[in-house]
């Protein structure tokens, strides 16, 4: 999986993803955040003029850098993992939406 970064006219960061099914994906990073002790991003797919897409999915991947601070992507293979990252991208959904409340 590609994980080629690149800046739009917005300022938003937008990464490539090389799907299993050979299908390039452009995202948005919505957030990057940690669950039990290890860090994790959510992209929003976007269309050809950087809009979000209207299925609203976001994917989740296991995020970390190297040494020189390169970005890495990981699938999330165990089911039990995925619901714990869900759910604490949920959490982060709720408070925003409170945030914005005030």
């Amino acid at each position: 999986m590609a994980d080629n970064t690149q800046k739009n006219d917005d300022a938003d960061i937008l990464v490539t993803l090389d799907l299993d099914d050979g299908t390039q994906v452009e995202c948005e990073i919505l957030t990057i955040f940690t669950a039990d002790k290890r860090d994790y991003i959510a992209l929003l797919p976007v269309d050809e003029a950087g809009e979000p897409n209207e299925d609203g999915e976001v994917y989740i991947y296991r995020y970390s850098e190297d040494a020189d601070g390169t970005p890495s992507l990981e699938n999330i293979e165990d089911d039990e993992e995925y619901e714990a990252v869900s759910d604490r991208f949920d959490e982060l959904l709720d408070e925003a939406e409170f945030e914005d409340m005030d």
